[in-house]
């Protein structure tokens, strides 16, 4: 059984949803520590002045290297909500899919979560949801007896779920391989690959090609079927970790 873990993010990029769509379940790691830049709080989209940024607002009343994703607040009565819907609005709205679209996020705005993951996880399981991929997911808050940091703390969700691929963002290839090879989780038996995703280009609403936005970009520009299509199309085999250079 193939498991995925990523921390939930604000408005993912395309290969995000490749990572849930290739798994067979997929869990949110939203009991880690909060990034101040991360990709949790902010994510791009395209305006006709090339990528613009869209930060959420978050309260946070301990330091953000104490603050957990799970545990983030957003500020009381900012305009955020607002603010991002009409940016969303005001670059899309020539788009061939807005009407498809639009309606879907704005309803996602207006929901009175006020929790940072609540809403993250929301807007991506709706987005799931909306181009047909099934991945069951779940929330690693609410799995019991998890122990350890890092890649000990992935084997310990692999093993809690009865994984034996597991599947890893590229990026945290260098913390896994740091000690060994596969590292915590390869020295449990689990056997691992880095994902590997190769950005598509698509036509967008303004001249130019800008990668790696939102995957709003492409749901505005393509559609669901059409965006989930290419996804797929672009899917590159994943790196097992025995392959890498030691």
């Amino acid at each position: 059984m193939i498991l995925s873990i990523m921390q939930p993010t604000y408005l993912p990029w395309m290969g995000y949803f490749d990572l849930i769509d290739i798994a067979d379940k997929f869990v949110f790691l939203d009991n880690v520590q909060l990034e101040r830049s991360g990709w949790q709080v902010r994510n791009r989209i395209r305006s006709s002045q090339g990528e613009l940024m869209l930060r959420v607002a978050i309260a946070t009343p301990k330091r953000f290297d104490e603050t957990l994703i799970h545990q983030t607040q957003f500020v009381t009565g900012h305009p955020w909500r607002k603010k991002h819907l009409k940016s969303i609005q005001m670059n899309y709205q020539k788009a061939p899919y807005f009407a498809q679209v639009y309606p879907l996020l704005e309803s996602l705005y207006q929901k009175d979560e006020t929790s940072l993951s609540q809403f993250n996880i929301s807007v991506i399981n709706a987005l799931c949801t909306f181009m047909g991929i099934n991945t069951p997911r779940m929330l690693a808050s609410e799995l019991v007896d998890i122990e350890g940091i890092k890649d000990a703390r992935l084997t310990s969700i692999c093993k809690h779920l009865d994984a034996d691929q597991y599947l890893s963002p590229l990026g945290a290839m260098a913390y896994i391989e740091q000690e060994s090879s596969g590292g915590d989780l390869g020295e449990n038996g689990i056997d691992v690959f880095y994902h590997q995703f190769v950005h598509p280009q698509y036509t967008q609403v303004y001249d130019g090609f800008i990668s790696h936005l939102s995957i709003i970009d492409a749901l505005f520009n393509l559609g669901p079927q059409n965006t989930v299509t290419l996804i797929r199309q672009f899917r590159q085999a994943p790196i097992n970790y025995t392959s890498l250079p030691r």
